[in-house]
């Protein structure tokens, strides 16, 4: 954790001490920048090693590097760094995971009725291609995999397989086709509520349908909007956002977190390690 300067993040460091949930460490734990100089160089061909050493004495660079290397299972920041200045850091310490090109971020929506679900890109793709919205795809069913212990993904659309057409119809079609390719169990294009509800599901044709427990939205707005929604009209908790994409578990705060939300996260974060 590296911003324990701010005050809900020491609270929550504490918090994780004290109940035997996690060990926090800080950057002042790491050891010399030249332990971590193999992992940002790996990530970056051509960076010099000085420059990359002068990078390492940054907080967010270093807590990555500590991450990569394996003295720490997640990094957890963003109380105090913007998402693009973690997204950096993880980038160039960590570096991206096996099969995936481009970082992205989900949050976990804890709902009233005890459903857990997975809402992706909400954080960090504005407006993604096919290719994007599949890899989002992909490091998604791999968070969930991990945290709920199955993925079934659906690509929404304003459209269910072919009852509408447009150019965001198309790029959800041929994402969920690369997907499906890849043997990854997806339905799409697909509206929310087929998504969600067998028997509306069953009305549109698509027998079986209805149990998705990961969402892809097509956009950063439709996205973003409707984790928010989903927290404010229905009262549901939403964990995150976590990045994700990276060889290692990385958390990104956001900035008006609260004290209890950090526990969590940081809970979730090694959890997902």
């Amino acid at each position: 954790m590296p911003e324990t300067d701010d005050s809900r993040v020491a609270r929550a460091a504490a918090i994780l001490a004290d109940e035997g949930l996690a060990r926090v460490l800080t950057p002042d734990d790491a050891g010399p920048a030249e332990r971590y100089l193999p992992h940002v160089l790996a990530n970056r061909p051509g960076l010099k090693p000085a420059l990359a050493l002068r990078m390492l004495e940054k907080p967010l660079i270093r807590a990555a590097a500590m991450v990569a290397a394996g003295e720490a299972e997640a990094m957890v920041a963003g109380a105090v760094a913007p998402t693009r200045r973690v997204i950096e850091a993880a980038a160039l310490a960590v570096g991206m995971a096996p099969g995936v090109a481009i970082p992205s971020s989900f949050f976990l929506m804890l709902m009233p009725d005890g459903r857990e679900l997975l809402f992706a890109d909400c954080a960090v793709n504005v407006a993604p291609d096919a290719a994007e919205l599949a890899d989002i795809a992909r490091a998604s069913a791999a968070s969930a995999n991990r945290l709920l212990g199955r993925a079934r993904l659906a690509m929404l659309s304003f459209s269910t397989l072919t009852s509408g057409s447009g150019e965001s119809v198309d790029r959800v079609r041929a994402a969920t086709e690369a997907l499906q390719a890849d043997g990854i169990d997806v339905l799409g294009p697909v509206q929310a509520d087929a998504a969600l509800n067998p028997a509306t599901a069953a009305t549109k044709g698509l027998a079986g349908g209805g149990d998705a427990n990961v969402l892809i939205f097509p956009s950063l707005d439709a996205g973003n909007i409707a984790y928010k929604l989903v927290r404010e009209l229905a009262g549901a908790q939403a964990l995150g956002p976590f990045l994700q994409g990276f060889a290692r578990p990385v958390c990104d705060l956001s900035r008006g977190a609260s004290v209890d939300d950090i526990v969590a996260a940081s809970v979730l974060a090694v959890t997902g390690s």
